[in-house]
């Protein structure tokens, strides 16, 4: 596990491996890598919390040696019901980073201790009909702050264009936290969500929907002024 402070700097574009070939993930994943990526993404739906079901901690732990040893960290987001049941073997598979959901717990606070105790970072996303209040007494204790710019559960939507205005107001509530946007980022939205002080951009089907995806990342950074 890579602590927060430790964190690539800069801008990030961070790979969403929910879009990746599966039968080709770690191939995929140090394609990525080897055209800059360091953040790489992972997306976890329960079937509950959003209606499809991903991946687990075995996934996380198949590729969690590779990323580390490439100089990069796994970023794990939990779009799940009853987070705080699960943090502890996505932190024992690798994790470095965990978010979970504002909506998916009564007691964020306690899920986000429960991050830092296993000594990830800690983060919590909001959906994109949530206001930003939702993240108001929990902002100054974590070390992201995730921003949907879709609904949650699907690759490949667009964009929603009122998010960029909600990713300045995110990023004023902790402005040591990074702050990341999820959702519809490519090389025509990258650079709006930068602009509003995004520092790592997830982007996916943007990626690896594509026929080469370390070219199709190194145009998405360069949109968005990324490393």
């Amino acid at each position: 596990m890579t602590p927060a402070s430790a964190y690539p700097p800069g801008r990030r574009i961070a790979p969403s491996i929910l879009s990746a070939d599966f039968a080709r993930l770690g191939e995929q994943v140090d394609e990525v890598m080897a055209a800059g990526a360091r953040v790489i993404h992972v997306d976890v739906m329960d079937g509950d919390f959003v209606p499809p079901i991903t991946i687990g901690p075995m996934i996380v732990g198949a590729i969690a040696d590779r990323i580390h040893a490439a100089g990069g960290i796994v970023d794990c987001h939990l779009m799940i019901e009853r987070p705080q049941a699960q943090v502890g073997e996505f932190a024992r598979a690798g994790a470095d980073s965990i978010t979970v959901h504002a909506e998916a717990t009564a007691h964020v606070n306690r899920v986000v201790h429960a991050i830092h105790d296993c000594g990830c970072a800690a983060g919590v996303a909001i959906n994109p009909g949530t206001p930003v209040a939702a993240l108001d007494a929990i902002a100054g204790d974590c070390d992201l702050l995730l921003c949907m710019s879709v609904n949650p559960g699907w690759g490949g939507q667009s964009y929603i264009p009122s998010s960029t205005g909600k990713l300045a107001e995110i990023g004023a509530l902790a402005p040591a936290a990074v702050l990341e946007v999820d959702g519809g980022i490519d090389p025509e939205t990258a650079p709006a969500a930068a602009a509003a002080g995004s520092d790592w951009l997830v982007a996916g089907s943007a990626i690896f929907g594509k026929p080469d995806p370390a070219a199709a990342y190194a145009e998405i950074a360069a949109a968005a002024g990324a490393g």
